[in-house]
């Protein structure tokens, strides 16, 4: 559709929501380990009607996987709305500037720019990895190509790609005091919606947010807090002393290791949904990002109990 005039960069649904003043809820779709399509399409019938738009995830943890824009595409043929993950990792960027285009030629209308993981996490480590140009940088391709019509090199594009675009944030990461500037950095390069590192420690990010808010830049910017609820203890140990830039309480893992036998997965989607809750009523908080790990058939539970249905409908 045209987005002339009517005031949106993309006119996709996520931008609608958000710019209607309603609280967000978008979903994860990581793609299969092959080229198995009917993967895609069973796990997207879980997330139709209970989410926003969709993440379509890129490669993600450096394992090869069906590419993100192959993906989205049978998104959009199942009905729903992709958010086209983009990482530096893989492609230069002329690869990227013509995947953007070829994107937004099939429909796509959200896009995350992301740095990647690196290649020495995943299965190929020997993989070469490219950093032509970092997240930053690609927030400030898709915005130029978008807004001026241009491609990086200064050449006239034949047919403007308007998405609306995203990018990550970790409020956890050290030095913690840096966080928001670099959150205001990513904000200056031209994004508009944020989606953050998923979230288990409510005071530090309650911090993170006010600070935010005290620079000015929820009013400048959509921030989506990311929640993804716990399946086990094994899980919640795991992120605590694995992950980086990861930040469980142990207050999380004894609530889980308090629920009892059978019990400890229900209580992991209660604590997500007491958090979106809270999220809801957090000042500079428009929406929440739910990943919901190779646990797509929970979301339709999560979005009921997490009294986020029905999603808003915007013309």
């Amino acid at each position: 559709m045209s987005t002339e005039g009517n005031g949106y960069k993309s006119g996709s649904n996520l931008e609608k929501v958000l710019k209607a003043g309603h609280f967000a809820f978008t979903g994860e779709l990581g793609p299969p380990r092959g080229s198995n399509a009917e993967e895609v399409r069973h796990k997207a019938s879980f997330l139709k009607g209970n989410v926003d738009s969709v993440n379509i995830t890129d490669n993600q943890t450096a394992m090869v996987r069906m590419s993100s824009w192959a993906a989205c595409l049978l998104l959009i043929q199942e009905g729903l709305e992709p958010n086209f993950q983009m990482v530096c990792r893989d492609r230069n960027r002329l690869a990227m500037q013509a995947d953007i285009l070829g994107a937004y030629a099939h429909g796509i209308r959200n896009m995350l720019c992301l740095s990647g993981d690196h290649q020495q996490f995943g299965d190929h480590p020997q993989a070469k990895g490219v950093f032509d140009i970092d997240s930053m940088q690609l927030i400030k391709m898709v915005k130029k190509m978008r807004d001026e019509g241009k491609f990086l090199g200064g050449a006239e594009l034949d047919g403007i790609p308007k998405m609306f675009i995203g990018a990550a944030a970790n409020p956890f990461a050290d030095p913690f005091e840096w966080r928001v500037h670099r959150l205001a950095k990513k904000v200056e390069a031209g994004c508009d919606f944020i989606q953050t590192q998923c979230i288990y420690n409510m005071e530090k990010f309650r911090k993170w947010i006010q600070q935010a808010n005290d620079m000015g830049l929820t009013e400048k910017v959509y921030i989506l807090a990311g929640v993804t609820p716990m399946k086990s203890v094994g899980m919640a140990k795991y992120m605590k002393s694995k992950v980086p830039g990861m930040d469980v309480p142990d207050e999380i893992i004894g609530r889980l290791q308090g629920a009892g036998k059978g019990k400890v997965a229900a209580e992991g989607i209660k604590i997500a949904c007491e958090q979106i809750e809270e999220f809801k009523e957090m000042k500079g908080v428009h929406g929440v990002h739910l990943m919901a790990i190779e646990w797509e058939h929970k979301v339709p539970e999560i979005a009921e109990q997490a009294k986020v249905l029905p999603r808003p409908k915007v013309e």
